[in-house]
């Protein structure tokens, strides 16, 4: 069966930038080892990149996260240039969770499984990892902990937990 691993918002911004935590910057060796595997096995790699312009603080968004973060075409922005993005699809998506993405997955691989791995595992991997299940309700949909961190350790787990009841694998807490 096909694989696809789908690498949400490890973007610079989230790692070590604005909106950056310990445990972001702890997962990055753990994300570059998953991409290798894929990609040795032969499998696809997706990556999401958060995508905002410079009137951000004026978006509901904005409004509630009042940090700028990830502008289109700046640093933060970037994906980690310890992740190899070659011959990778990356879709750049304006909130949590990316129909783009969905789109892409339902024309390209209905009968694949799908491991979700990045940041933040409580605002965006949550959000990616419940779309897939509604878009595609019989995939196997896996999350692996030890490549995600969330805003805190607590919402991480809370995230995590969410997920389970969702019928979506966790493996590696």
């Amino acid at each position: 069966m096909k694989k696809v691993l789908i690498v949400i918002d490890m973007q610079n911004d989230f790692i070590d930038g604005v909106l950056g935590t310990q445990e972001a910057v702890t997962i990055v060796p753990n994300v570059k080892r998953k991409i290798e595997e894929y990609r040795k096995a032969g499998n696809t790699v997706i990556f999401t990149r958060d995508t905002h312009d410079t009137n951000y603080l004026n978006t509901q968004e904005g409004r509630n996260l009042p940090v700028e973060h990830c502008i289109r075409g700046t640093n933060g922005w970037a994906i980690s240039s310890e992740l190899d993005t070659t011959d990778s699809l990356i879709i750049d998506k304006p909130s949590f969770g990316s129909v783009s993405l969905m789109s892409h997955i339902t024309e390209n691989f209905k009968d694949a499984e799908f491991e979700v791995v990045g940041l933040c595992t409580d605002i965006c991997v949550i959000s990616n990892a419940i779309m897939l299940k509604a878009f595609l309700p019989e995939a196997k949909v896996t999350v692996d902990a030890s490549c995600c961190a969330g805003v805190t350790p607590q919402s991480h787990k809370n995230a995590l937990e969410a997920m389970k009841m969702c019928q979506i694998n966790i493996i590696n807490e």
